[in-house]
């Protein structure tokens, strides 16, 4: 992985959430592909859970003030950075005042989902990759975690198919668990229209859905990560029927078996399945 550029795209990455499988592969896998002598870019969301005195995050004057359109609305993009000592490594934060300034990721104190998730994950997806051109950055991979990610490999595949900085870029999608209760707003689709995206690109959304949209981030990605506790069989047959190369996270030396699974894609290795 050597002189490589990878960009990092997580919905969650400790110490700045609590630890599980997610952040924790999402915070040490970055530091090992840097480590390695590759560049690394590593974005996630700025929950209102996230401290940002303890953690000093600070606003990048340079790289905010963009605003993003959403149904019409403007919506001010605002980014914001914070290094993890222990790994020399920087992490960039999306926020916006409206979508996540609120003490809760996902759902209100009462569990039950927020009406805006649709538009938050759009807002997050444009977010981080508007932030990259932004920055001239042309990652070789981008790896995407969780399905607040989801949209990534939509837009870089079909929005962005022929801009110079992403054209040459393999998507990896890690699949997790984390379900959310109720499927988004039914206006959905609609939002996600941009550039050269129409419906027959958005035909796997039936419900809008969990499933539909780790389906979509699938169909999308030049290769897949299962994580352990995936409980939907459905999803699992979809990753193999897609014929998009995967490998099963395994706790157990997991960092050498994303690196090689990372060359594999490099070099266009075509196989479904390796586990």
């Amino acid at each position: 992985m050597e002189n490589k550029k990878v960009l990092f795209i997580s919905q969650e990455i400790t110490p700045y959430l609590p630890e599980s499988e997610m952040s924790s592969v999402s915070r040490y896998i970055p530091q090992q592909i840097q480590e390695m002598g590759s560049k690394i870019r590593t974005f996630m969301p700025r929950y209102g859970v996230v401290n940002e005195r303890r953690h000093q995050l600070h606003e990048v004057i340079r790289l905010s003030g963009m605003n993003l359109i959403i149904t019409d609305m403007d919506h001010p993009l605002i980014i914001k950075v914070a290094s993890i000592q222990a790994a020399r490594m920087q992490v960039y934060f999306i926020d916006n005042e409206d979508y996540f300034s609120r003490k809760h990721l996902f759902q209100d104190e009462k569990g039950k989902d927020f009406r805006d998730n649709d538009e938050r994950t759009v807002f997050f997806a444009r977010g981080v990759l508007e932030t990259v051109k932004k920055l001239r950055w042309a990652p070789d991979i981008i790896h995407c975690f969780g399905w607040f990610t989801s949209l990534v490999p939509l837009y870089i595949k079909k929005a962005f198919y022929d801009d110079p900085l992403f054209m040459n870029s393999k998507v990896i999608f890690s699949v997790y668990k984390d379900n959310f209760t109720s499927p988004l707003n039914s206006g959905f689709k609609e939002k996600l229209k941009i550039e050269s995206i129409n419906d027959e690109d958005l035909s796997v959304m039936k419900t809008n859905g969990f499933k539909d949209l780790t389906k979509l981030a699938v169909h999308y990605s030049d290769g897949v990560i299962m994580s352990q506790d995936i409980a939907s069989s459905d999803i699992q047959q979809y990753i193999k029927d897609e014929g998009v190369p995967f490998i099963e996270h395994k706790e157990e030396d997991y960092i050498q078996s994303y690196i090689d699974f990372y060359h594999r894609i490099l070099n266009g290795v075509t196989d479904a399945s390796s586990k």
